[in-house]
């Protein structure tokens, strides 16, 4: 779609924004909707083709979508922001709806854009609609929990993997890459189960503290300062020396691409969890299996966020609302049957978790697509 708005300054600019809806067989396109310089309609396309899977293999019923617009937000004004939010939601505005496809926030996207999006959606539809998006803020039919939610998920995973594979949460040593709503979530709630955090690498440098770090006390330092950088209680590393740490288990959750195979090779940890999407190159994915080094994909692993989305959209259809608790149990019951089933299959067909979650998402995408047949 075609993105015009007026500037500020009166002129106006046209920006290229994009939905994709990949497969639609198991229920509406879920995915984001993020705005960056680099968005292409490649891009788009290959995020709802991964949204497809990610939302088949925790077996929640919608199918893989993903949007974004091609513009740097940070170069434009509050106002600006807005007028570029409500013109694309209404360009898109044919395709999306809660039954159609459900928009959630992304790179540079959040709570108050997606409050936009579902104003602008509702006032052409002459009815509020807060089922059309998730990620609302809480006072528009957002849920509770979402925040911590991927990163929750991270954890669960992390613990469900250790635990088949007979290697002790309390006391195992942790590092985690991210220190942000995935990583510092996952960070926090892997020490308050007894891991020792040794290490945490962010955008700003490397800290570790062979005792375990003060999560909380870093987490306070991070806000107030930008990042992990400084912190009293840890000694500065290399970015590059984070990865050849003795550890049991690694959490990439930063940024996609991050473990290429020279990395892969230094890792010495047991257990491998993506928190991020695609933090681990093709090429170290091979060398991990081939040493043998257990590795949870990142459609698993990160999927809690999806999932409190999925549970937003529920209790917006029936404008009830569940209690934070009961959310973290549902997000429980739910990611661990998703990763169990992940795991047997696996050991049945003697493949890597990554390969296993494949399987059984596009056994369950080809299945409805199946038992649909052809119309007419």
């Amino acid at each position: 779609v075609d993105v015009p708005i007026e500037l500020d300054n009166g002129t106006v600019a046209h920006f290229e924004g994009y939905r994709v809806q990949h497969n639609v067989s198991r229920g509406p396109g879920k995915g984001g909707v993020r705005y960056h310089p680099d968005v292409t309609l490649e891009e788009v396309m290959a995020l709802s083709a991964w949204m497809t899977i990610k939302n088949a293999a925790v077996n929640i019923p919608y199918g893989g979508a993903k949007g974004g617009i091609r513009v740097d937000p940070k170069k434009l004004s509050p106002n600006e922001l807005e007028k570029l939010t409500r013109r694309y939601t209404s360009e898109i505005g044919v395709i999306i709806g809660p039954t159609k496809d459900i928009p959630a926030p992304d790179v540079n996207t959040n709570g108050q854009i997606m409050a936009w999006m579902m104003d602008t959606y509702s006032a052409n539809q002459g009815a509020t609609v807060t089922g059309v998006v998730t990620g609302k803020p809480i006072e528009l039919g957002g849920s509770l929990g979402r925040v911590k939610a991927t990163g929750r998920g991270v954890f669960l995973t992390t613990r469900e993997a250790a635990r088949n594979m007979g290697l002790a949460l309390d006391g195992a040593r942790v590092i985690v890459q991210g220190f942000g709503n995935v990583g510092g979530v996952a960070a926090e709630l892997l020490a308050q189960a007894g891991a020792k955090v040794v290490a945490i690498q962010d955008h700003t440098g490397s800290v570790k503290n062979d005792k375990g770090l003060d999560v909380p006390a870093l987490q306070a330092h991070a806000r107030k300062t930008g990042g992990v950088k400084g912190f009293a209680e840890a000694e500065a590393i290399g970015d590059e020396d984070f990865w050849g740490l003795p550890c049991d288990i690694l959490v990439p959750a930063a940024l996609e691409g991050q473990v290429d195979d020279k990395r892969a090779e230094r890792v010495k940890a047991r257990l491998v969890v993506e928190g991020a999407n695609g933090p681990v190159t093709k090429a170290g994915d091979k060398v991990f299996a081939d040493r043998g080094i257990t590795l949870v994909p990142d459609v698993i692993a990160n999927s809690g966020g999806v999932i409190v989305s999925y549970f937003e959209w529920v209790q917006d259809f029936s404008s009830f609302f569940w209690t934070e608790t009961e959310i973290n149990e549902r997000l429980v019951r739910i990611m661990k049957e998703a990763f169990t089933s992940v795991w047997d299959v696996a050991q049945q067909h003697k493949v890597t978790l990554r390969t296993a979650a494949y399987i059984v998402a596009c056994t369950r995408i080809l299945q409805a697509r199946d038992l649909r047949g052809l119309y007419p």
